[in-house]
């Protein structure tokens, strides 16, 4: 592996995972002339990390650029995609709120999300913060590249951004006409079609409009809807407006709409492990009580019984202006934007054709504002950017989930006696909780970053952020009985309610929270970049960060006694120490590039997802760990060796652990059990063995973080020739883009029956291009991997695990136009 490491050398402080040939030559700021010389091909990557545009190899942080002719090149339609280009980026999703974009395996916590806490990896497209993860599912619309800044970004990206964040910029209103078409086909009735137009409405207003829409067939069949589900069906337009009277001053106004409406997001079995449960109450002894085989165990016969509605209906969008003004030497920016996201879902949460949670659903409506100032200075000594930042979001959530008919004989204790609840399908059946929450979260914030170039090579750049925050939610379940009658868990029934039987109680409790808290955080950073020579940078980095506190939005755990535990309602912020050097590099006449990256993250109180692995009282929650670390290298080689030929090779060693988590959720092997007596000290020698004691939380101190893997590559290569076809003079070409992930482990505590195994992936493309038109045929997972996109646990210790398997191979082709 480390041989591989070498010989790839990998994604590092710029990792241009475009091959030249597919980059677009980009719109080059203001350089000398040795900056302008450049490669044979005079690609020069310019990014905005730093606010402001400049070449990517100036910029001293670790940053993934991909183009968007690369993006359509390889077929990497959204951010989840993305990651098989960006070695250092996760993406992990189960349906489009439950995703977690991570960078260096840090950013969201593993498992079900909540809106009560922040994510790690901010999302920006076109300068406004996206602050659902679900925009990483929408497919990229129109855009002009991605560029991935791994590490803390607190500085100018903001509280959320102690992993990274992705800053996304699509392509803007032109004063010249110009447009685009793309249409591509393939197998599992895969269909894209992508269309853009820019052109002048006067002297000084241009306009641009973009659209797109993808669908393909399911790659899971239920055989208990008689449909392939897992679909996709996405769809999105972006409208935007320059009004530029002269080249001092422009007001950009934009628009978009995207709405996914797919039968998603189903699993199929995977797999079965033992856990502490008595064995009459696990799962092999469950189904073959209830008369209940799974259609396959084999998942990569992409077969599944659920049996429950499915649905990830999502719809989100936003308008936006963006004012820019250079005054004297420097440009005020201001961005205002609203944004909304609007989530419809439908869950099987039991994994299984039978009736156990017979309905799960928690649709969503969020409304953000956000309002940012910045001015850009430069001068031949000093850059600066100072800027205040302000935000408003409101979340509103219905959840229903509701017991089947099979619920009691799976959930209760199994008896031969027929008038033991077990054996009464009405004893859970119909069983109701509704929920409502809404949180409300306000955040403001001051901040500046500094360059002072102290000589020709050396340059200093500190920067500082100043931010408040408050948040306040609501949460409400009320449990109902199959009649429609309210149900009360407490010794007396309260008013308007009935007793609820135990068996009813321990399933569902009525909850009421109000959780609320605010807090003032100060951020720094400070980075030393020195020009060792033309072409030669070296910089080290020292950051201050954090994440902002976090609120249970989703239902509060039980004490031992069965009451609710109103000390989780809140959870710290996160606090983050971060060191990194790299070094970035070009030679033979810069048609090579080479970029080395060394890191090391720290955080304390690190927000983590949990599960007591309960059926319905919460199904998960936030805590803190005690100290969680994160290092590793990265590395990037691109090579131009000629017109002909390009090809790079990306990869990243992540070493990133649990240093200290005394206090956490055992995993299956370890649960299900009695639970050991109170204050000893926790067993962990009897994890699988049905009937045994299982510990009360466990200590996962030194394991690694969920969704990890240690080493991951990603490379491509193009070659081409020209030629003079159907008379027309273009190139023909053959290209190969390919990407490997090592072993990584799919639940928050690591758990043996969650391992997912490494795999590696190759993509084949040939087609021709000329002036204005590119043809070519694609081929995806070329050699039909089977490979685990996630693992699940299903609730209630049975020891089944469900999961995602990932595309078979995909094949078609793709034509675009352009004038």
């Amino acid at each position: 592996m480390i041989a591989r490491f070498l010989l790839l050398a990998s994604v590092a402080s710029a990792s241009f995972v475009t091959p030249a040939v597919f980059a677009a030559e980009a719109a080059q700021p203001a350089v000398d002339g040795d900056q302008q010389a450049s490669s044979p091909r005079g690609d020069v990557i310019v990014v905005t990390a730093r606010r402001r545009q400049e070449t990517a190899q100036e910029v001293p942080l670790a940053i993934s650029v991909v183009k968007g002719d690369s993006i359509e090149a390889t077929g990497n339609f959204n951010i989840v995609k993305l990651q098989q280009l960006a070695p250092t980026l996760q993406v992990y999703t189960t349906n489009p709120r439950n995703t977690s974009v991570n960078i260096r395996g840090l950013g969201v916590p593993f498992g079900l999300t909540s809106d009560g806490f922040e994510q790690g990896v901010g999302i920006y497209v076109d300068d406004v913060y996206n602050s659902r993860v679900a925009a990483a599912t929408f497919d990229f619309l129109d855009v002009n590249q991605v560029e991935v800044l791994r590490g803390p970004q607190g500085t100018l990206y903001g509280k959320n951004t102690t992993a990274g964040a992705i800053n996304i910029t699509t392509n803007q209103p032109t004063f010249d006409f110009e447009g685009r078409a793309e249409l591509t086909v393939g197998n599992l009735n895969y269909k894209q079609a992508k269309a853009a137009i820019s052109g002048p409405l006067t002297d000084t207003i241009a306009a641009r409009v973009a659209v797109a829409a993808t669908s393909r067939r399911g790659t899971l069949y239920n055989v208990t809807s008689q449909r392939w589900i897992n679909e996709q069906d996405n769809l999105g337009i972006r409208g935007q407006l320059l009004f530029k009277p002269n080249d001092d001053f422009s007001i950009t106004l934009s628009g978009d709409y995207s709405k996914q409406d797919p039968e998603c997001c189903g699993t199929t079995f995977v797999r079965v492990g033992k856990t502490q449960r008595p064995l009459n109450r696990q799962y092999d002894a469950l189904a073959a009580a209830q008369g209940y085989v799974v259609p396959s165990r084999n998942p990569y016969d992409r077969l599944t019984d659920l049996d429950s509605n499915l649905n990830a209906g999502n719809k989100i969008g936003g308008a936006s202006a963006k004012i820019k003004w250079d005054i004297g030497p420097g440009t005020l920016t201001s961005v205002t934007a609203w944004r909304f996201w609007d989530w419809k879902p439908e869950n099987d949460r039991d994994f299984t054709g039978l009736s156990i949670v017979s309905k799960s659903q928690n649709p969503s409506q969020q409304d953000q504002y956000s309002q940012e100032f910045r001015y850009n200075y430069e001068s031949k000594d000093v850059d600066f950017v100072v800027g205040l930042f302000g935000f408003k979001q409101r979340i509103d959530t219905q959840g229903t989930e509701q017991q089947g008919d099979d619920a009691a004989q799976w959930s209760l204790a199994p008896s031969t006696d027929p008038t033991n609840p077990a054996n009464i399908p009405a004893t859970l059946s119909g069983l109701t909780a509704s929920n409502t929450q809404y949180l409300k979260a306000d955040s403001a914030a001051l901040f500046g970053q500094l360059s002072w170039k102290v000589t020709d090579a050396l340059t200093i750049q500190p920067g500082v952020r100043l931010n408040y925050d408050k948040k306040s939610g609501f949460y409400q379940r009320v449990v109902t009985n199959a009649q429609g009658q309210a149900i009360s868990c407490t010794t007396v029934a309260e008013p308007g309610t009935i007793k609820g039987t135990t068996q009813q109680c321990g399933v569902y409790q009525p909850q009421v929270s109000s959780p609320s808290d605010s807090a003032w955080n100060f951020t720094y950073d400070f980075n030393v970049n020195y020009k060792v020579a033309r072409d030669v940078l070296a910089y080290a980095t020292y950051a201050k960060s954090f994440k902002t506190l976090g609120i249970n939005q989703n239902g509060l755990p039980l004490n031992a006694d069965n009451t609710v535990n109103y000390d989780a309602s809140t959870v710290k912020p996160e606090s983050v120490n971060h060191y990194e050097v790299g070094l970035k590099t070009q030679f033979w006449d810069r048609r090579a590039t080479f970029n080395l990256t060394a890191f090391r993250t720290e955080i304390k109180n690190f927000q983590a997802t949990v599960n007591g692995g309960q059926f319905g009282t919460v199904r998960g929650y936030l805590a803190n760990a005690e100290k969680v670390r994160s290092q590793g290298i990265e590395a990037d080689f691109k090579i131009v060796a000629s017109d002909r030929f390009t090809a790079y090779a990306n990869g990243a060693y992540t070493d990133a652990k649990y240093k200290k988590f005394t206090n956490a959720p055992c995993p299956p092997e370890l649960s299900g059990g009695t639970l050991q007596p109170a204050g000893q000290a926790a067993d962990y020698s009897q994890a699988g063995v049905p009937g045994a004691l299982s510990p009360r939380q466990c200590d996962i101190s030194g394991q690694d973080l969920p969704g990890v893997s240690k080493w991951a590559f990603s490379y491509g290569a193009e070659y081409n020739i020209p030629v003079n076809l159907l008379a027309k003079d273009g190139q023909l070409y053959l290209g190969v883009d390919g990407n490997y992930r090592s072993h990584w482990n799919s639940n928050a505590s690591p758990s043996i029956y969650t391992e997912v195994k490494g795999y590696a992936l190759t993509n084949f493309r040939a087609g021709f291009r000329g002036d204005g038109f590119d043809v070519f045929g694609w081929v995806r997972n070329a050699f039909d991997v089977n490979y685990i996109e996630n693992l699940q646990v299903a609730p209630g210790n049975t020891g089944l695990i469900a999961g995602q398997v990932g595309d078979p191979q995909t094949w078609g082709g793709t034509i675009k136009f352009s004038f």
